[in-house]
């Protein structure tokens, strides 16, 4: 049974800390990484939009509802908040190239598709907006202490599971609910949280967002009209710690947000993968450029990770474009033969095609429990009997002393992803407005800006 140290319920107490954040208790530096995140995810839900399984759920989505106030992002098709958060969610995952935090799950596509619907539909500043998304990831990031690796481990999907309590407390804070609403929000959400890892290469992966996006709508509205949950949903010995981990750190929930904070974690994709075959993609991309490596010369490639990489990462002969995002084998060849790992490669006829697969079958991957965190050790042989090592953690932030410093990649992908929805002009003037978002009056200027 979890126990805390805390002297109020531990999701009561909890509560309360989130609902009294304030914009102005955000650090500059967390304000420009929330807009960072808020424009990445937009870019990945925009570029998403037009994936099958983004399409598939819209399509269902719009034959029971034909209309409401929040905007379907690369669309201009407009529906009720949950069923947009749960259309952009799915949109913002389908790609698998938004932002992570890692021990949390990909943050952003949770939180901001709840977050930004109903700040569409109540006419929301953007500076309600920044501080509701913080709440929201912030909440994501402090449950993953709470209930500690195991929870991940066991199966569970993290950016469904916590992406659910995110989501609710982003709202929530939207709504102006109090502690105890937002303690009821927090337990409908949590009642609702599900995903399993068992979906990671299918269309169900990038669903869990969409559904924990909808989730933390359906749990706020809820709780603001006065429906109930458990009173403490997160320690109940038949409550979320409990049933979906090993571990509760109860004494983490009294501390206030902030200690640190964990947006400045949040780590931005350059490949369209998952981020634990990054380390090696990453690696295997500079041997290539810094030795003139061709594709032919390769001999041999061993990957070497943490074992818990093989549960999620570890499809050793992809049959589709997105079973091959959860291929350490597959993104290597792809890093090797195109010397990137970019959306236009995961399609069903690149990564079964003769010269991928013959690549692949170069690659072994081996565990090492001694390693942890999403590194890669790359061994690369030669057909001319060379042999290249190197190391890379993704663990380290693309910036030193301000996030600001990677504004210029994180606005170049952007680019790549909403220009060919958008347009140039438009993707530029969304950039624009996301920019100057504690400036902007009302949040549906920012929702309307994405689609034509």
């Amino acid at each position: 049974m979890p126990q805390s140290s805390v002297d109020s319920p531990p999701t009561a107490a909890f509560a309360a800390t989130v609902s009294r954040l304030r914009y102005d208790d955000l650090p500059e530096s967390v304000i420009e990484l929330a807009k960072q995140c808020l424009l990445d995810v937009l870019g990945t839900s925009i570029a998403g939009s037009r994936e099958p399984a983004a399409v598939t759920v819209s399509d269902y989505v719009t034959c029971e509802v034909s209309s409401g106030p929040c905007t379907v992002f690369g669309t201009g098709t407009t529906l009720p908040a949950s069923s947009a958060a749960l259309v952009n969610g799915t949109a913002g995952h389908a790609l698998d190239f938004d932002d992570v935090i890692s021990g949390v799950g990909h943050p952003s596509v949770a939180v901001a598709p709840a977050a930004m619907a109903v700040a569409e539909r109540l006419g929301a500043s953007g500076r309600a907006l920044l501080t509701a998304f913080v709440a929201g990831v912030e909440t994501q990031a402090r449950l993953a202490r709470v209930v500690g690796a195991t929870h991940y481990a066991l199966g569970f999907h993290t950016t469904a599971t916590l992406g659910s309590f995110g989501a609710a407390a982003a709202v929530s804070h939207l709504l102006g609910l109090g502690p105890e609403h937002m303690n009821a929000a927090l337990a409908i959400a949590g009642t609702q949280a599900a995903g399993l890892k068992a979906s990671f290469g299918t269309m169900c992966k990038p669903l869990h967002a969409g559904r924990a996006a909808a989730n933390g709508v359906v749990a706020a509205e809820l709780a603001a009209r006065g429906f109930t949950g458990a009173d403490d949903i997160l320690a109940d010995k038949q409550g979320f710690a409990a049933a979906e981990s090993d571990a509760f750190h109860g004494e983490l929930l009294d501390q206030p947000l902030g200690s640190p904070w964990r947006l400045q974690d949040v780590r931005f994709k350059l490949h369209a993968a998952c981020f634990l075959t990054h380390a090696s993609i990453d690696s295997l991309i500079t041997l290539g450029s810094d030795h003139g490596i061709a594709a032919a010369d390769v001999d041999h490639v061993e990957i070497v990770v943490p074992h818990g990489h093989l549960n999620v990462c570890g499809i050793p002969e992809p049959r589709t474009g997105l079973e091959a995002k959860f291929s350490l084998r597959l993104t290597a060849a792809l890093a090797l033969l195109h010397h990137r790992a970019t959306p236009d490669l995961f399609t069903d006829d690149v990564v079964t095609s003769a010269p991928v697969a013959a690549l692949r079958d170069k690659v072994t991957v081996t565990a090492d429990r001694s390693m942890e965190g999403p590194a890669a050790d790359v061994h690369l042989r030669l057909a001319d009997g060379r042999r290249f090592d190197t190391q890379r953690d993704m663990r380290e932030p693309q910036w030193c002393h301000h996030p600001a410093e990677q504004t210029g990649s994180l606005l170049a992908k952007f680019h790549t992803l909403a220009d060919p929805v958008l347009g140039a002009r438009r993707a530029q003037h969304l950039a624009s407005v996301v920019e100057s978002l504690d400036d902007l009056s009302d949040a549906r200027t920012l929702c309307r800006a994405t689609h034509r």
